[in-house]
């Protein structure tokens, strides 16, 4: 029997953009099998984020980048310990702004942090389109 190591993450995923490729890409090449929980919208209302595309259409976006195995629901913070035993996940990883949040994690399961993609943010996108309406006197 041939062991395949499985690599986890989650992300709300909103305006994807090349950072979240990018990111997907270094986390399927550091196993066989990605899963990916994608926040939900009513997560994001929980965290205080509100989302341009709704959860099922940033589902179907992340199940279809090429790497990515198996996307989930991500509802809550507390799921990420059940997910992990439930997925067999060998490990946990999450780009290098939330270094240090996750290291809970370590008692389930090999917990890494990557390097973020430089100059690109959808928390930067996000302030620079809401800039470029205001400036343009837009409204949505």
């Amino acid at each position: 029997m041939i062991l395949k190591k499985t690599i986890l993450t989650y992300g709300t995923f909103d305006m994807f953009h090349i950072g979240h490729l990018r990111l997907l890409e270094r986390l399927s090449a550091l196993g066989d099998r990605l899963i990916v929980g994608v926040s939900t919208d009513e997560f994001n209302a929980i965290k205080g984020k509100k989302t341009l595309i709704p959860y099922d259409q940033r589902a179907a976006i992340v199940r279809a980048i090429k790497g990515v195995d198996l996307v989930i629901p991500e509802n809550t913070w507390e799921q990420k310990p059940q997910d992990i035993k439930n997925y067999h996940v060998d490990a946990f990883a999450m780009g290098d702004d939330w270094a240090g949040k996750f290291d809970f994690l370590k008692e389930f399961c090999e917990v890494i942090y990557l390097p973020r993609t430089e100059d690109i943010s959808s928390t930067e996108l996000k302030k620079a389109l809401d800039a470029f309406l205001l400036e343009n006197s837009i409204e949505l």
